[in-house]
C-alpha cells in the first residue's frame, strides 16, 4: 500500500472516529488514540512512524502557530507571570522531582537495577513539558473560562524549549560532560531569545505585507509561510523553532489579522487554520496509537504505573507552587482551577519523539521509551476521558464537550 493510500485511509478512519466521538460525547483525541491502539495491535495498516523529522517538519509548526494565532494578547497579558512560572521554573522543578523520586522506585521494581538518578533525570526532562498538540486539541471543545484556557495553552506553548534544553543537559550528564551553570544559562537564553526574535521579525514582516494586499488566498498563504518559515529559520541557527512559531503566531494573530485583514479574510484565515489543526491532530493522535505496542506496555506495566504517578504528583506540586508565586504578583486564580491545570497536563507526541531520539547505545532506552509511551497514552486516555466530568463536577464547564475540536 502506497503512502498516499495510507494517508487517505487514515483520514477515512479519523472521520469515522470523529463521528463516533461526537455521538458518544468522547474527547476526540482520546478516541483517536484508542482507535490507533486497536488498529496498531491488529497491524492491518502500514502506518508511517512518528519520527522527529515528521513531527518537527510537518505537524508542530502548524499546530503551534494556530494555537498562538488565536490567543488574544490582552488575555495573555493578564496571565503572563503564571505562564512563565509554569513554563520555565515549573519544568525545572518537575524534572528534579521526577528525577529524585523515580530512581528509587525503578530500583525497587528490580526491572533495571542500574537505573540511577541521572537516568531518571533524562526521563524527567523529556516528560516534563505538557504537549501543546494534546492540550490544544482537547481543550478547544470544552467550555472552560477563557483565562483558564489561555493559562494552559500558553504554558504548553512555551515550556517545550525549556524541556528540550534540560533534556540535552541530562544526556550530557550520562556522558560525564555536564556544562557549567553559566554555559547552560547562556545556551538557554540564546535558544529562547533568538527564537523569539526570529519569530517576531517573521511575524512582523508577514503582518506588514498583509496590510498592502487585498487577496484572501495570498494573505492566508503568508500566514503559512510565517508558521513554517519562522520554525525553519530558528532551527537553522539552533534556536527554538517552537518559540519562534509562537512569536510569529502571536504577531500575525494580534497585529496582522486585526489591522491588515478584512473581516471576510479574517474569518477565512481562521477557518483555514482550524481545519488544518483538525486534520493534523487527526493524523498525529492516530499515529500515537499506532506507535505504541501493547505487549511492550504490559511487560513494563509496573515502572509505567510508577512513572505516571510520579509525573502526576510532580505536576500537582508545580501547579501549587506556581499558584502561590503568581498570587504574590496579583495573578490569582480559583483553587478549582488548580485541579484542572494539574489534570490537564497531558503528555503526548513531543515526549515520545524525544524518547525515540535517545541514542541506541543508551542502556535503558527501551525502558525509557516504554515509560514515555505509557505515561503519554495513560494521560491522554485517563485524563482526557475524565476531563469533561471533572470540569462539570467543579462547576467550571459551561457546556458538555459534545463535538470534536
Amino acid at each position: 500500500m502506497g503512502i498516499e493510500s495510507v494517508f487517505i485511509l487514515l483520514f477515512v478512519i479519523a472521520t469515522a472516529v470523529a463521528l463516533g466521538a461526537q455521538r458518544l460525547r468522547l474527547p476526540y483525541t482520546a478516541a483517536l488514540v484508542l482507535a490507533g491502539l486497536g488498529l496498531g495491535a491488529l497491524q492491518l495498516i502500514p502506518a508511517p512512524h512518528l519520527t522527529h523529522d515528521l513531527l518537527f517538519s510537518i505537524f508542530l509548526p502548524a499546530l503551534i502557530f494556530e494555537a498562538a494565532f488565536h490567543i488574544d494578547s490582552r488575555d495573555l497579558r493578564h496571565g503572563w507571570v503564571t505562564i512563565l512560572l509554569l513554563a520555565i521554573p515549573g519544568v525545572v522543578v518537575s524534572t528534579a522531582l521526577v528525577g529524585a523520586t523515580l530512581a528509587p522506585l525503578i530500583a525497587h521494581t528490580r526491572v533495571a537495577p542500574g537505573f540511577d538518578w541521572r537516568d531518571a533525570l533524562v526521563f524527567g526532562a523529556l516528560i516534563s513539558a505538557t504537549d501543546p498538540v494534546a492540550v490544544v486539541a482537547l481543550f478547544r471543545s470544552l467550555g472552560t473560562p477563557r483565562r483558564l484556557t489561555v493559562l494552559l495553552e500558553g504554558e504548553s506553548l512555551l515550556n517545550d524549549g525549556t524541556a528540550i534544553v534540560f533534556f540535552t543537559l541530562s544526556l550530557s550528564l550520562l556522558d560525564g560532560k555536564a556544562p557549567e551553570a553559566r554555559q547552560l544559562l547562556g545556551e538557554f537564553l540564546f535558544i529562547v531569545g533568538a527564537g523569539a526574535v526570529i519569530g517576531t521579525m517573521v511575524g512582523a514582516a508577514a503582518s506588514l505585507m498583509v496590510r498592502h494586499i487585498d487577496d484572501a488566498m495570498v494573505e492566508i498563504t503568508l500566514t503559512v509561510i510565517a508558521a513554517y518559515g519562522s520554525f525553519v529559520l530558528a532551527e537553522a541557527v539552533q534556536a527554538s523553532g517552537v518559540i519562534a512559531c509562537v512569536a510569529a503566531g502571536l504577531i500575525c494573530g494580534n497585529v496582522g489579522a486585526r489591522t491588515g485583514m478584512s473581516n471576510a479574510t479574517r474569518v477565512a484565515c481562521s477557518t483555514f487554520w482550524e481545519y488544518a489543526t483538525f486534520a493534523l491532530n487527526s493524523i498525529i493522535f492516530l499515529l500515537i496509537g499506532f506507535e505504541v505496542r501493547l505487549t511492550t506496555l504490559l511487560h513494563y506495566w509496573l515502572p509505567i504505573l510508577g512513572a505516571y504517578l510520579v509525573v502526576s504528583f510532580g505536576r500537582g506540586i508545580v501547579i501549587l507552587i506556581g499558584r502561590a508565586l503568581a498570587g504574590v504578583s496579583g495573578e490569582r486564580f480559583p483553587w478549582r482551577w488548580s485541579f484542572v491545570l494539574t489534570w490537564g497536563g497531558l503528555r503526548g507526541a513531543l515526549a515520545m519523539v524525544l524518547a525515540l531520539s535517545l541514542p541506541t547505545s543508551y542502556a535503558y532506552r527501551e525502558l525509557t521509551i516504554a515509560m514515555t509511551f505509557g505515561v503519554a497514552v495513560v494521560s491522554i486516555l485517563v485524563q482526557g476521558l475524565t476531563m469533561p466530568w471533572l470540569l462539570r463536577f467543579l462547576g467550571i464547564a459551561r457546556e458538555p464537550a459534545s463535538h470534536p475540536p
